[in-house]
């Protein structure tokens, strides 16, 4: 599958694409181009019908101002095009019809942003609407129910796509980055996204093919990467011609591995009470969390969200439910991983029962 608009596989692969159709290039593969604006109109029809149906204009008008949006307008609305793509490609995986399915996201801007979406817009969705007040407002007006469950159908697909990507099981992330400088900066970057995004990484590819000399350090830097995620490294040799047709791809001999590995990053987070009882006890979340900079990681609170920070890019990591009812009490990071604090909050925190 590829989400790039401007994808040069069909050209490699020699067929004629028909965006959100799968076109048989072989006998065991397909080819599946999603066009992401074609992808958003479809889903944002099923909404506004639904409101459309529910006949809420009158009594509430934003919702008749949401229902004359543009789908095109609506790709400006963070993570909700991603979250969109994810649920077709989610879709097509539980389907039963393909053994496995590749995710090509090399076209695709920021590969970690498009990972982030579901996250991002779950969080924006239970910051102005939350679930306890939709539950609330649809059995005060039966009129918002329908409404309600389209919101609910939005926020169970972000969920669904987070748990999916994050899903050792089912999911196996591939990092390629070139040997040359660029790339030996930028992959202590990725392997921190990668950990904080809670994507199951296998496998490091270093693509000699797009360095023109590979740095002295590489191979070592890709190995030490590797080895936090459990996972193994592949040297791609640089090709001797064009890689314009499939015969010139097999011949690099690049294979990838399934999924199989352990939960990392954030997927692994583990809680402890290390000191005190009730409100004086003194909890410790923990995760292994490289960070290439330490000077440029940050800590904030939005509401049942840690958000953390690393070189510029932030991710919404859902906090357990005991840690919920907590404050803050301090955060450090040592031998690869952040440990934070909390304490309880009172005005939160439930009373134990008096005799």
């Amino acid at each position: 599958m590829t989400i790039d608009r401007d994808s040069p596989v069909p050209d490699v692969v020699g067929v004629y694409p028909a965006p959100g159709k799968a076109i048989p290039i072989s006998a065991d593969a397909s080819l599946l181009a999603l066009d992401p604006l074609g992808v958003t109109e479809s889903a944002w029809g099923v909404f506004v019908d639904a409101v459309s149906s529910a006949g809420v204009g009158p009594t509430l008008p934003v919702l008749s101002v949401l229902t004359s949006v543009a789908p095109g307008e609506l790709t400006a609305l963070p993570g909700f095009e991603e979250l969109l793509l994810w649920r077709r490609i989610r879709d097509e995986a539980t389907s039963g019809r393909w053994g496995s399915i590749v995710v090509d996201c090399s076209g695709y801007g920021d590969p970690f942003a498009l990972v982030r979406a579901p996250a991002v817009l779950s969080q924006i969705i239970n910051r102005l609407w939350p679930r306890h007040r939709r539950l609330a407002a649809a059995a005060e007006r039966p009129i918002l129910a329908q409404v309600s469950t389209a919101v609910d159908e939005l926020d169970r697909d972000c969920r669904d796509v987070r748990d999916l990507l994050s899903d050792p099981a089912t999911t196996a992330a591939h990092l390629v980055v070139d040997t040359g400088l660029r790339g030996q900066r930028q992959l202590p970057r990725y392997a921190a996204l990668a950990a904080l995004s809670a994507l199951p990484v296998r496998s490091v590819y270093g693509n000699d093919g797009t360095a023109r000399l590979p740095e002295p350090g590489f191979a070592e830097l890709a190995s030490a990467v590797a080895d936090g995620f459990g996972a193994r490294t592949v040297a791609v040799g640089a090709a001797p011609e064009t890689l314009d047709r499939v015969a010139r791809l097999r011949r690099l001999g690049v294979s990838f591995d399934s999924p199989g590995g352990n939960p990392v990053g954030t997927a692994d987070t583990q809680v402890s009470r290390i000191a005190g009882s009730g409100l004086d006890a003194l909890y410790e979340m923990r995760w292994h969390q490289p960070l290439p900079d330490p000077a440029r990681f940050g800590l904030g609170r939005a509401g049942d969200d840690l958000l953390v920070t690393i070189s510029g890019f932030r991710f919404p990591v859902r906090l357990p439910s005991v840690l919920r009812r907590c404050k803050v009490a301090g955060a450090d990071w040592d031998d690869d991983e952040v440990r934070i604090r909390f304490t309880p909050d009172p005005a939160v925190w439930p009373e134990r029962p008096t005799a």
